[in-house]
């Protein structure tokens, strides 16, 4: 249930951590010693990269494979099963969505103390633009090339964890970032499919993610608010704004008439895409409060290995280029390279 040992998934990042230095056993325990990251971290990175990589792969398919025409539909359609599954979650106290006991009835209108609501609308504000424009960025790129420009994403997380929390970074993360991005313009130095539109876009999608996750990181620990409260935060908030802009686009009309709505492979699709839209929302506040938002931008690029390979075989996408392959692999040591540092407390 929501307290105690027994809940069904980590509730907040207090329940990962309590470790400073020496004392936790358990899931507390540092992988190595020295560590700065907990065991619970680790599974909350590790969890995070499966979800993203799927997500990316079933997104991709509706968008690209079907040629869905209505990018803030899924969005749109993910909020809704989001926010209607965390309320049944909530009315049947299987989950709770404060770091504490509830201090509001279970027949509260929002669940979550109204000041509260607005203390983390910021953050559902940056979530809104955070979805859409990651959405959209799938759509026009193919998915190598939209793996390797989305690792760009920790120096604009940099960047704002700096002007948002004064946060400083060592040699050390800053050299492996610097690779990273390296890396990605090597890689995309020859990309035959080059698409203006396309690239832009992704690029508002960087900076979109990089103020989400050090937002993230600024309320979420403040607010008293878990995972779960976070999420349904988003959904009051976010949810009538997509149906409004659907709604005014002509997205939904668009919907209703596309000829493989009724395909029993297209709504495979797109019920898979909601589920680890879910999931993947839980996974980014679990791992952003529990370690970083920064060591979430890495462990965006640490799955990229992943999604770029699936996403060649599925999708098609960049012919074979040997300066591709070399900034890829730039890319991925300067991940590799992140991770240590974080591994051993660097």
């Amino acid at each position: 249930m929501a307290k105690g040992g027994g809940a069904l998934l980590p509730m907040s990042a207090e329940a990962g951590k309590g470790n400073g230095g020496g004392g936790g056993g358990g899931d507390d325990a540092a992988l190595f010693k020295g560590s700065a990251m907990t065991r619970r971290g680790a599974v909350a990175a590790l969890s995070y990269m499966a979800c993203s990589v799927l997500l990316v792969m079933f997104n991709k398919a509706a968008l690209s494979s079907y040629n869905f025409p209505c990018a803030n539909v899924i969005t749109l359609l993910q909020m809704v099963c989001s926010t209607g599954l965390l309320y049944v979650l909530r009315r049947l106290k299987i989950i709770s969505f404060t770091n504490s006991e509830p201090s509001v009835p279970s027949d509260a209108l929002f669940f979550v103390p109204f000041r509260i609501l607005l203390r983390t609308t910021p953050l559902s504000l940056a979530y809104l633009l955070y979805m859409l424009a990651s959405m959209e960025s799938v759509r026009g790129v193919n998915v190598p090339m939209y793996t390797t420009l989305r690792r760009t994403t920790v120096v604009f997380t940099m960047t704002m964890e700096y002007f948002l929390a004064k946060q400083k970074h060592t040699p050390p993360i800053i050299g492996s970032v610097a690779l990273i991005v390296f890396g990605a313009f090597i890689a995309g130095a020859r990309d035959l499919s080059f698409d203006a539109r396309g690239y832009a876009i992704v690029f508002v999608a960087n900076i979109t993610t990089a103020v989400y996750l050090a937002t993230i990181n600024r309320i979420g620990k403040s607010s008293g608010l878990n995972s779960f409260g976070l999420m349904w935060c988003n959904g009051l908030v976010c949810g009538p704004s997509v149906l409004f802009l659907t709604y005014i686009q002509g997205d939904l009309k668009k919907a209703i008439e596309f000829p493989y709505l009724y395909s029993p492979g297209f709504q495979a699709v797109l019920l898979f895409s909601c589920m680890l839209a879910f999931l993947l929302n839980y996974t980014i506040f679990w791992n952003t409060i529990l370690n970083s938002a920064l060591t979430q931008s890495m462990c965006g690029n640490l799955k990229d290995f992943f999604t770029v390979g699936i996403g060649w075989v599925l999708f098609g996408g960049l012919p074979f280029d040997l300066l591709n392959v070399i900034g890829q692999g730039l890319g991925f040591l300067g991940s590799g390279l992140y991770a240590y540092c974080k591994i051993k407390g660097k």
